[in-house]
């Protein structure tokens, strides 16, 4: 096969770096990151854009398959398309280089020191409190790094202890490291990071803040996390500094 042929039946790379090229796709896919499905008029919204600009790059990431579109009834809503295009989105972000400019408000100011501190990342835990879990489970036995990230059989008691169910079977890994994109380190992804949050907001550990990805630790999460993980209540509370 010639060079050609090869370039010709391989994936086409390009055709998703192009979709993620655009400034204003790239922020869509980073506001879903949250998990949640949006209109298109939230995401205009929060992009700041026209409800037509906003419609027509909806369209070619659904056609390039990283969004996903549901309908109910007159409203359509749109999500990323699965575990594996958060990833992709998430390992983007954390290879981008940081914006350097200050932000306009207090306000502003606020939402970023919350996102990283502690946010989901699609249907996981991320920033700092979500690394430091990881770091914690790790120290524990309940994570282990000899051969990738796996978890261990004391790992599997401590998720039965704490009630928490991981789905068995499917193509999603049992665990996988997600690097953090404000860390710069990883946090637990695949399916026991999916699980771990979701007991996370079942359980009342954290709450979402406002319509944004950032998430409280509430006062139940940090006398749990610090009875079952040891973390300290110091880094559980964000510091309004």
């Amino acid at each position: 096969m010639d060079t050609t042929q090869a370039r010709a039946s391989g994936p086409d790379l390009a055709a998703v770096a192009r979709l993620l090229a655009d400034g204003t796709r790239a922020g869509f896919c980073l506001a879903l990151l949250d998990g949640r499905a949006w209109t298109a008029t939230e995401l205009a919204r929060h992009m700041g854009v026209a409800a037509s600009t906003a419609t027509e790059h909806l369209h070619a990431l659904v056609g390039g398959g990283l969004l996903a579109e549901e309908r109910q009834g007159r409203h359509r809503y749109v999500r990323l398309a699965g575990p594996e295009v958060a990833q992709l989105v998430e390992d983007l972000a954390a290879l981008a280089p940081r914006r350097a400019e200050r932000p306009a408000t207090l306000s502003a100011a606020g939402r970023r020191d919350a996102l990283a501190h502690a946010r989901t990342c699609y249907d996981h835990l991320a920033g700092t409190v979500g690394v430091a879990i990881a770091d914690a489970m790790v120290e524990r036995g309940l994570l282990d790094l000899a051969h990738g990230l796996g978890l261990t059989a004391a790992g599997h008691d401590w998720l039965g202890d704490l009630g928490v169910t991981v789905p068995a079977g499917g193509r999603r890994p049992a665990v996988r490291p997600c690097l953090d994109w404000t860390e710069r380190r990883p946090h637990l992804a695949g399916a026991v990071g999916a699980a771990l949050c979701r007991h996370a907001f079942d359980a009342g550990w954290v709450s979402r803040v406002g319509s944004t990805r950032a998430v409280l630790v509430t006062a139940a999460g940090r006398a749990a996390l610090t009875a079952r993980l040891g973390l300290s209540d110091r880094l559980l509370v964000r510091s309004r500094a």
